[in-house]
């Protein structure tokens, strides 16, 4: 048996759930004031994921990077390949709110866009 404590971010009150594993089994899970967070620790205990935030260089902008995200989140394990790969990644000035990056980053089906318009020098 194993007590673990988590706090949800699924609604803005950040509750911290306490949860109890029994075999790889959530046996019981208390803390929450809504039903969001029985949903949220299950996720995160069973498959953590996370959408990323970063930015990519841009040759010939006015600003040299250009803010991107995945369009929805990912494994949380991938998350440092996914940086490494975007790390590679140098687009060419203009780039457009919602231009796609990368196209089903490490084959999770999720794009990453870019979140700001960025004109040419």
């Amino acid at each position: 048996m194993k007590q673990e404590l988590i706090t949800c971010i699924s609604c803005p009150v950040g509750c911290d759930v306490e949860f109890e594993v029994v075999e790889d089994e959530i046996k019981s899970i208390e803390g929450n004031r809504c039903p969001k967070g029985k949903k949220y620790v299950r996720n995160e205990y069973f498959n953590p994921t996370r959408v990323l935030p970063t930015t990519v260089r841009v040759t010939g902008g006015v600003l040299p990077l250009v803010p991107v995200k995945t369009e929805e989140a990912i494994p949380k394990e991938l998350l440092e390949v996914a940086m490494k790969e975007l790390a590679k990644v140098e687009l060419q000035a203009p780039v457009k709110l919602g231009d796609v990056v990368i196209e089903n980053i490490l084959d999770t089906e999720v794009n990453v866009v870019a979140t700001r318009d960025l004109a040419k020098k």
